[in-house]
């Protein structure tokens, strides 16, 4: 369904001047992408072949809408034309094999069909093609960086350049991924379906994998001279949103909807006035939007219903949670947040959540007790070049006025990471421990 801006825009196209039909058309196919590419790869069993028909569609709409207006229902009219332009490919393609023949036969018995209307045509089995499509795309058969990319371009609706500026990569490296995807998907008869009974769980956990991975690097980018990429923590929101309502009896993913609602309710207070980093217990709480919050509770409430052992994405929701109730910094419950860090441990006992973990103790029982944790994992040296091993160490060593060895381990942490903004941030932090 098209936003009520679009929808405005749309009610007087025949005045509107050409950038502004412009813009809506770049909403109507940011909207309606994902969509119209899950009905055709219904169609045609052909995830590649969707895209191309849909991109086509999308050339005609921009040929066409300027002079002809914005339809009513964009997104049926770009179905039709997709649909048409499938047919008209299969005729071309008499050689191709029978199923193609017979789905170019199928497709004309739908189109001729009177008693099916344009709109109901389009919706189709709509909900379905989504989650079939959100799982096509992130098949574990693919890497982890191609399901990325192939998400982002066909659920989320970016293009190639989009993707590429987002993750700081060569824009040809990132077509290549997409294109050795699809042919991946393709040559391995991926089926376009929704899993079933213990692939759905395997499978499920590729999905919100990927969709976690892009929200966080949106949230905090590993590289580049920006602190954070909001616009990929957008997109993972708008995927997850669709999945949880796609699928609702799954506990998961509500849990990582409502870890990344709550997470993105912090945006707006995470950077300063020149964008510089600013920490969780240094942010103006009345920053943070109180909406996105409300949305999150309400998520984590609906995945904890479902009354399944809580996983990995509904405890950190519940961690995250904890802050977001918390009306100053000193209001946390850091022995609560400590305890459930122990229970995301049992899960998931991997350096990083115990890091995590140590911060939490030091907050709950003091920074001598963090710190002998953060030197337990410096001396296994799993994290020896993560970034965040090093700052914890800084700050715990600050607190307990031990201000050289701080100053050390700022510099280190400045060093391994690749942000501008957080490297800047981490020298300031080891300026600020020299001697007076």
């Amino acid at each position: 369904m098209l936003a009520c801006a679009v929808r405005l825009a749309m009610m007087s196209s025949a005045a509107m001047t050409a950038p502004q039909v412009q813009r809506a058309i770049d909403a109507v196919w940011r909207i309606e992408s994902a969509r119209l590419i899950a009905g055709l790869t219904r169609l045609t069993r052909d995830v590649g072949l969707a895209e191309e028909l849909a991109q086509d569609a999308l050339v005609a709409a921009l040929e066409q809408w300027p002079a002809s207006g914005i339809p009513d229902n964009p997104g049926a009219w770009l179905m039709t034309t997709a649909r048409n332009r499938a047919i008209d490919q299969l005729r071309r393609r008499q050689m191709l094999a029978r199923k193609h023949a017979a789905l170019g036969a199928q497709l004309e018995m739908d189109q001729e069909d009177s008693h099916m209307s344009v709109e109901a045509g389009a919706d189709d089995e709509i909900g379905d093609d989504l989650l079939r499509l959100i799982f096509t795309a992130c098949h574990p058969l693919l890497p982890t960086e191609s399901r990325t990319a192939l998400t982002l371009r066909l659920v989320g609706g970016l293009t190639t350049a989009e993707i590429a500026r987002a993750f700081l990569v060569p824009e040809p490296t990132i077509a290549q991924r997409i294109v050795r995807a699809k042919r991946a998907l393709r040559e391995a008869g991926v089926p376009f379906e929704i899993p079933r009974g213990e692939e759905l769980q395997r499978r499920v956990a590729s999905v919100l994998e990927v969709i976690y991975l892009v929200f966080n690097e949106g949230y905090a980018a590993t590289a580049g001279a920006d602190w954070m990429r909001p616009a990929l923590c957008e997109e993972a929101l708008r995927i997850g949103r669709v999945l949880a309502e796609l699928a609702p009896a799954v506990s998961e993913v509500h849990g990582l909807v409502a870890l990344m609602e709550i997470q993105a309710s912090r945006i707006r207070a995470r950077s300063g006035p020149n964008g510089e980093p600013v920490l969780l217990l240094e942010q103006n709480r009345a920053q943070w939007d109180r909406v996105l919050i409300h949305r999150g509770l309400i998520a984590l409430a609906r995945g904890e219903s479902l009354g399944e052992i809580r996983g990995p994405y509904l405890l950190q929701a519940a961690i995250a949670a904890c802050h977001a109730r918390a009306v100053t910094p000193e209001d946390t419950d850091w022995v609560y947040i400590t305890a459930l860090y122990d229970e995301l441990v049992r899960l998931m006992p991997t350096p990083v959540v115990e890091l995590n973990r140590a911060v939490a103790v030091a907050m709950a029982y003091g920074p001598a007790a963090g710190l002998e944790l953060a030197d337990r994992l410096a001396a296994e040296g799993a994290l020896s070049s993560y970034h965040l091993l090093p700052s914890v160490r800084g700050d715990l060593l600050v607190k307990l006025g031990r201000l050289a060895e701080a100053r050390s381990e700022f510099e280190r942490a400045a060093l391994l990471t690749h942000n501008a903004r957080e490297s800047r941030l981490l020298r300031d932090r080891a300026a600020a421990c020299a001697p007076a």
